[in-house]
């Protein structure tokens, strides 16, 4: 059986020769990519989570995936309907639903991701950057920074319920020319159309990819692949002209003034006409000629930048509302898809506010670099901070407009109050340094900072000043060093634990980045797959077919009040959430039976 790393070799090397794929399903029966799939998702957060039956990643091994290429192989397996739930959306009031596979069907759609994944990576749009490896929101953004210069209309596009609406004909239709493989997209139908229980009741799935199921933002991608296609092979084209602006006739008019001011000796003159120059664009940003159209996507968000006419942007907005419809099914939101003028608004795309620099000096402060008769900011992408972020993410550390207390941390240890306090800082700011008013949020910081504060005065029955003075601390940054509060947790024999919240200076980072996946090796060696694969029960030693006992967290060990048992001291030492074991004693582990042997 030819190992994961080839298989997915071979995919991906056929897509990007744009060769068809042929006996796909052949591969569902390869375990090693099985194993690959284990490694790969074994340590989500809802793999202990059960879905319709009480199936989960605990007592995972060799056997059950043995069982599930079986069925496979006689075309027998299928997907069981999903547990779906309802979680809360942005706006107050509104709900997500949610779908919860069992585990086995989590496993299976981690395989098809994989070789779908192969072979359709290469295939993608540079400019989609949704649920790709080495790619996420900051590369989008980065894209819309780095190339969108000029730009004077942004058009924001959002599809209505994108993923619920994803029609399966069309699905099936776009899978097939280039997967040809019946069996493979029999499969993929019998995904799509596993339906879900809610409330114990059955319900088709008509449309729509699979909620919370591993292989959907695959699916979806190669689903609006052809979005991507019609903009770039069609809009973009079409609406593109001209290679370059025609020269500013204004601007030429004072580079000659300034040139006879010269032949003269006349400095000051110079220097006047400089000045007025750097105000100038050195193009003409009203040239009938001259046309562009940039397109980027993040998963079911789309953003175009347009240079030219209004009435242009509009048709635009009209032909994709039309292509969508006609061809993939799917409408555009009529609320969220604006046209915005980005000199003089900003359009929302990915959390961010987007705008185009102004050139004309009277609607900004002039800045250090105009002072030193430098040009301008002339028509670049500026990002921002939107007043809203700050005001929504500082809304829970708050009580009548102060900074508050946060009672339910109260009890908690020092580290873990500090530390609570510190991701949630430390996200929103990571996700922000791209903006050019990052500053903007040292109001978030101070509200999160007063509120930890108080928290921890309400601990100790002290004071907010005492509390600063106790956990103040000083940390070396790329920008110099910074202040910061840290709180230490001792351990024996082990490395302390510090949680540090603030020390992260805002100022903007040209290269910030945060994808959707690390960039790693493309094929981990996972520890406990070479566990699982080659040795005996890890308590008692006995040679034979081992299982894997999962737990949830590592706290969970500490939480008994009686003495601990051997496997629960065993996975605390090792600091490991999975422990290797042969049935019997797993069973014992379940019951809470004491096991006869422990292993070292």
């Amino acid at each position: 059986m030819q190992s994961a790393e080839t298989v997915l070799g071979v995919l991906r090397e056929r897509g990007r020769r744009g060769l068809p794929c042929e006996e796909l399903y052949r591969q569902m029966f390869n375990p090693q990519l099985y194993l690959l799939a284990y490694g790969r998702i074994y340590s989500n957060k809802g793999a202990m989570t059960p879905g319709v039956t009480q199936e989960t990643v605990d007592g995972m091994s060799t056997g059950r995936i043995d069982r599930i290429i079986d069925a496979m192989r006689h075309e027998r397996y299928r997907f069981r309907p999903a547990r779906r739930v309802y979680i809360p959306k942005k706006q107050i009031g509104k709900t997500r639903p949610l779908g919860l596979p069992t585990w086995s069907d989590k496993l299976v759609g981690e395989v098809v991701r994989l070789l779908l994944e192969a072979y359709y990576e290469p295939v993608f749009s540079g400019r989609s950057h949704g649920f790709r490896p080495r790619k996420g929101c900051h590369t989008a953004l980065r894209e819309v920074v780095n190339t969108w210069t000029g730009t004077t209309w942004l058009i924001e596009g959002d599809i209505a319920d994108c993923f619920g609406s994803l029609d399966h004909e069309v699905m099936l239709r776009t899978l097939g020319e280039k997967v040809h493989d019946s069996r493979f997209l029999r499969l993929v139908r019998n995904m799509l159309t596993a339906g879900y229980l809610e409330d114990w009741t059955w319900h088709a799935t008509l449309s729509g990819a699979p909620q919370g199921g591993v292989a959907s933002p695959v699916l979806s991608n190669i689903y609006l692949h052809k979005l991507d296609t019609y903009v770039e092979q069609t809009l973009i084209p079409e609406y593109n002209r001209g290679r370059l602006r025609a020269r500013s006739t204004e601007y030429r008019r004072v580079e000659s003034a300034i040139a006879r001011a010269r032949r003269r000796g006349d400095r000051v003159e110079v220097r006047s006409l400089y000045k007025r120059l750097h105000r100038l664009p050195s193009q003409d940003p009203n040239d009938p000629d001259y046309r562009r159209l940039r397109y980027v996507r993040y998963a079911d968000d789309t953003l175009l930048g347009f240079v030219g006419p209004k009435a242009e942007a509009e048709e635009i907005k009209r032909r994709l509302a039309k292509f969508l419809r006609d061809d993939l099914k799917l409408e555009l939101s009529q609320e969220k898809t604006l046209i915005t003028h980005a000199r003089t608004g900003r359009a929302r795309f990915l959390g961010y506010e987007i705008s185009t620099a102004s050139t004309d000096r009277r609607t900004r402060r002039p800045s250090t670099t105009d002072r030193r008769n430098r040009r301008s900011l002339n028509g670049t992408i500026v990002l921002h901070v939107p007043a809203a972020v700050i005001k929504a993410k500082s809304a829970p550390f708050l009580a009548r407009g102060k900074p508050a207390c946060q009672n339910s941390l109260v009890n908690e240890s020092d580290h873990v109050i500090v530390g609570k306090f510190a991701i949630e800082y430390r996200g929103v700011v990571q996700y922000y340094l791209m903006a050019g008013d990052v500053f903007r949020l040292h109001r978030l910081r101070w509200v999160m900072e007063t509120a930890m504060l108080r928290t921890l005065a309400r601990k100790h029955g002290s004071t907010v000043s005492k509390m600063a003075a106790r956990f103040k601390a000083k940390i070396q940054t790329p920008y110099g060093p910074r202040t910061c509060f840290e709180a230490r947790m001792p351990r024996d024999n082990r490395k302390e634990l510090i949680a540090r919240f603030g020390g992260i200076p805002l100022k903007r980072q040209k290269t910030a980045e945060l994808t959707d996946r690390l960039a790693g090796p493309a094929y981990p060696h996972k520890e406990l797959i070479r566990r699982l694969q080659g040795n005996p029960c890890e308590v008692c030693g006995q040679a034979g077919e081992v299982e894997v006992h999962h737990i949830r967290s590592l706290n969970d060990l500490n939480r008994l009040d009686a003495p601990s048992p051997d496997w629960m001291k065993l996975m605390a030492r090792r600091r490991r959430k999975a422990l290797v074991v042969c049935g019997a004693c797993h069973e014992r582990i379940h019951t809470g039976k004491p096991n006869a042997m422990l292993t070292q």
